[in-house]
């Protein structure tokens, strides 16, 4: 498996912790009905996993990830919050432990922009989703993100992000890429959508600025911007002044597209 780019830092784990099915998955729950199963690839901390099982109940969800920290925590909360029909477990999402046609749904947010082989992880969530089933994908495009005041910090910013994500792990412009991704895993319908998310407000800008200005100095992304010689401590730390100036301007706007696909056949 490819290096995931952020690591588990708490910065990165508060972005992470925010999503719901209804932030992060709105296009897939006209979808979703009582009684289906789901595999949630990459369910991370499990808050859109924990969403999409109580849509599902009775049908149960398996969420996986690659590191057994996150997946024990995502474990804790199924204790702390009493759903019954979701386990958590330690997978790898080119080879997952399931049978064939196993699951109604097989669903992956953010995802694919992380793998190395983005074509071969779709191709064995096919493996393993009903024929009748579906595999849905959402992943950013961070080519595409947009934001105002136009702060010089946050054009270094994207420019430091692009190079350390394609450096350690994947795509991060992946969201123009699914459904060519998909065509090319075969599947045979590929119905595609795009959504956002938006921060502007002062609580948005706060919790997102914050978050950025934290992340980018001290979560293994600021590690491996680094190690990979795309930026030193001092330009790191220029980047998270800029976060900070974004998030305490009253003008401050942010908006992140996101690509996604509904897969069969």
């Amino acid at each position: 498996m490819a290096s995931y780019t952020h690591g588990h830092h708490e910065s990165v784990l508060r972005s992470h912790e925010w999503r719901t099915a209804e932030n992060s998955a709105a296009y897939l729950l006209p979808h979703v009905r009582p009684g289906l199963s789901l595999l949630d690839v990459g369910s991370g901390p499990g808050t859109i996993t924990l969403d999409l099982a109580a849509r599902v109940a009775p049908g149960h969800v398996t969420g996986v990830d690659t590191a057994p920290a996150i997946v024990e925590k995502a474990a804790t909360l199924v204790l702390e919050t009493g759903v019954r029909n979701v386990d958590f477990v330690v997978d790898d999402a080119y080879a997952l432990d399931a049978a064939d046609d196993a699951f109604d749904i097989v669903h992956a947010h953010q995802v694919l922009q992380h793998l190395e082989r983005p074509v071969d992880a779709l191709r064995e969530f096919r493996r393993v989703v009903k024929r009748d089933g579906l595999v849905a994908a959402r992943d950013v495009d961070y080519e595409g993100v947009i934001w105002y005041p136009l702060i010089p910090a946050l054009d270094e910013w994207l420019e430091v992000y692009l190079a350390t994500h394609r450096g350690s792990s994947g795509e991060p412009a992946a969201g123009r890429r699914l459904k060519a991704w998909a065509r090319e895993a075969g599947f045979a319908e590929v119905v595609s959508s795009a959504t956002s998310w938006l921060f502007e407000d002062a609580a948005d800008r706060a919790w997102w600025g914050g978050m950025w200005a934290d992340r980018v100095v001290a979560s293994d992304f600021a590690r491996r911007a680094i190690d990979l010689g795309v930026a030193d401590h001092e330009v790191l730390e220029r980047i998270s002044a800029g976060w900070r100036e974004w998030a305490a301007s009253e003008d401050g706007w942010l908006l992140m597209p996101h690509g996604e696909i509904i897969a069969r056949g």
